[in-house]
């Protein structure tokens, strides 16, 4: 969720190793307050769904810190490829409070803060867990999307310290992962529309976990524990209203009007690009499915719509194959009869409904192109 470039996270580690040495074993202060930060959303992907963070404030000990589960080093090697197989190395750092707190008012993304309000022997067994794990090796481990991230950990470390699973989602558990997330992209559009189209059958069960930021913010402030409220009233440290920057570009007047195009042009080699495109898309999706650990990628049934098998419709009419090339784009325009039924009750149906438009346009067209003619005799 929160991206952290490495110099300033080796930075931050090493201003903090001399707390780090002597808080493994500090008894806290009376006073100490421990609490969960969640960061507004921003405009770059990384940032599109907000922060979670936990602060430990403790003026008897002179301490203020901030324990981030988010970061990660660009200078991995293979980075993009590690990202993508779903075996990049996330880790834990820890920043002072204003380093933290500037860092998001430079980036003007409000910070909203919810005090634990939990008994002093589970703030120092909170405290030592995080310390414990900024020490040892359990300061990384494997991003997931929804199973594993910046918050999922916030969640699993507080509840660990608790003895229980207090933590748990409250509301929209009744609507699926894909419908959570897809109003997170509102103008971010081909965002949208490319995580809509590559993520599979993982993200339409139900939304059941916290792995949001904003969801474990609103759980929080309806859970409880010991008959009282979990968190304290959220307090709001930094305001600013989320401003999505304008695009010429990227919006869906442009995707209409590239869909337009293919449709009105009517042309033998922009139906052939376009279906080419669709099937490299498609074959990508096949190949990240089988190559990525990251399961929102598997099953992906879009491609149905993206299909690799359209590769073949292409080369039967570049070998000019009338018979099959007729028999491939039938049997596309099932795949798509399929594809739109399936679609109806998902999220991101109305997103894609102009492409399998589209494509129901061009593949009608190859079919009649191809169609073996029947001679009438008089």
């Amino acid at each position: 969720m929160k991206n952290v470039i490495f110099k300033k996270a080796l930075f931050s580690l090493l201003l903090l190793l001399s707390f780090i040495g002597f808080s493994q074993n500090l008894p806290l202060s009376k006073d100490a307050k421990i609490s969960v930060l969640t960061c507004g959303l921003g405009n770059e992907t990384y940032s599109y769904f907000g922060h979670t963070a936990i602060r430990v404030a403790d003026p008897g000990n002179n301490i203020d810190v901030v324990y981030n589960y988010g970061a990660f080093d660009f200078r991995t090697p293979n980075f993009v490829a590690k990202f993508a197989k779903g075996d990049l190395q996330y880790f834990v750092i820890v920043h002072s409070f204003p380093e933290f707190i500037e860092e998001y008012n430079n980036e003007k993304r409000s910070v909203f803060e919810q005090e634990l309000l939990i008994p002093q022997d589970a703030k120092q067994r909170l405290f030592d867990n995080l310390n414990t794990t900024l020490a040892s090796e359990d300061r990384f481990y494997t991003y997931k999307f929804i199973d594993k991230n910046c918050t999922s950990m916030v969640v699993d470390i507080i509840n660990k310290s608790l003895n229980s699973t207090v933590i748990t989602k409250k509301g929209d558990t009744d609507i699926t992962y894909r419908s959570i997330l897809f109003p997170y992209f509102n103008g971010h559009f081909y965002d949208q529309l490319g995580t809509s189209i590559i993520f599979g059958t993982k993200v339409d069960q139900l939304g059941t976990k916290i792995f949001l930021p904003f969801e474990l913010k609103n759980s929080l402030e309806k859970t409880t524990y010991q008959n009282n409220s979990l968190v304290n009233k959220t307090s709001t440290l930094l305001s600013f209203e989320k401003e999505t920057p304008g695009s010429w570009w990227n919006n869906i007047y442009t995707y209409l009007f590239i869909l337009a195009f293919v449709v009105l042009a009517h042309n033998k080699i922009v139906d052939k690009i376009y279906l080419l495109i669709l099937s490299l898309i498609g074959t990508f999706f096949v190949f990240m499915g089988f190559y990525s650990f990251h399961h929102e990628l598997a099953m992906n049934y879009n491609v149905l719509l993206f299909s690799p098998l359209l590769l073949i419709l292409l080369l039967f009419s570049v070998i000019k194959n009338k018979r099959w090339t007729y028999r491939s784009a039938v049997l596309h325009l099932l795949f798509l009869v399929v594809y739109a039924i399936f679609m109806i009750n998902k999220a991101h149906f109305l997103i894609v409904l102009p492409m399998i438009i589209t494509s129901g346009f061009v593949l009608v067209r190859v079919a009649i192109r191809n169609k073996k003619r029947i001679p009438i005799i008089i």
